[in-house]
């Protein structure tokens, strides 16, 4: 699933005529190159969320045929934030683990360590990278191959994770709900793994760090 419902009000005013996946790094937008990396990695079927002109997304991408995937859509009415997002979407995402990756981000990690990955009866497996400038502070530790919370040297979350359906049961669907704690939740019944991911990452939050991909 790739995260496609959100405003962008930081990318203001760019996003006000055009929705945020579409923002174009070198003439390719956002989400087209986590489609290409997800297809890349031997993944067929995705399910983009949509909201803010999300119409424009649907238009641009199609059914994914070109890109040598399936895409299905799953429309918000409302912004429901991120694990309400999701959980409105289970029904197109199966009864097994899935993938979910925001679709503004420009990196390089390799999908397919997470579609082949078992997560026993853990709850979610989370990428962690370094902490960027915008976030110096970080979200979770890393220790042992497990997310902790109060951990030394805390990493940033990607915004790249494998997750349960199970994880998001007590999200009413069609209500907002933050998946931030979701996670802590989970973390703290040392249910959530997680990795450290060393290549290119950038979230392109901002129209600076947008300008400067570009350059």
């Amino acid at each position: 699933m790739l995260l496609a419902a959100g405003r962008g009000e930081r990318m203001r005013p760019l996003t006000d005529s055009v929705p945020k996946p579409l923002l174009e790094v070198k003439g390719i937008p956002l989400i087209v190159r986590q489609i290409m990396a997800l297809a890349g990695s031997g993944i067929s079927s995705i399910v983009i969320n949509t909201a803010h002109l999300g119409k424009m997304i649907e238009e641009r991408l199609g059914n994914g045929e070109r890109f040598g995937v399936g895409i299905s859509y799953s429309h918000e009415r409302d912004m429901l934030e991120t694990a309400g997002g999701i959980a409105l979407a289970l029904p197109l995402l199966g009864d097994g683990p899935f993938i979910v990756a925001n679709s503004d981000l420009y990196c390089d990690y390799d999908y397919s360590q997470l579609a082949k990955m078992d997560l026993g009866k853990r709850l979610a497996h989370l990428v962690l990278v370094p902490n960027p400038e915008h976030h110096p502070t970080g979200d979770f530790s890393l220790a042992e191959g497990m997310a902790e919370l109060d951990g030394e040297a805390p990493l940033t979350f990607s915004g790249i994770g494998l997750y349960r359906p199970e994880l998001f049961q007590a999200v009413q669907p069609g209500k907002p709900a933050r998946l931030a704690p979701l996670l802590r939740e989970a973390i703290s019944a040392k249910m959530v793994s997680a990795e450290r991911h060393e290549g290119l990452w950038v979230d392109v939050g901002t129209p600076e760090r947008l300008d400067q991909l570009n350059r």
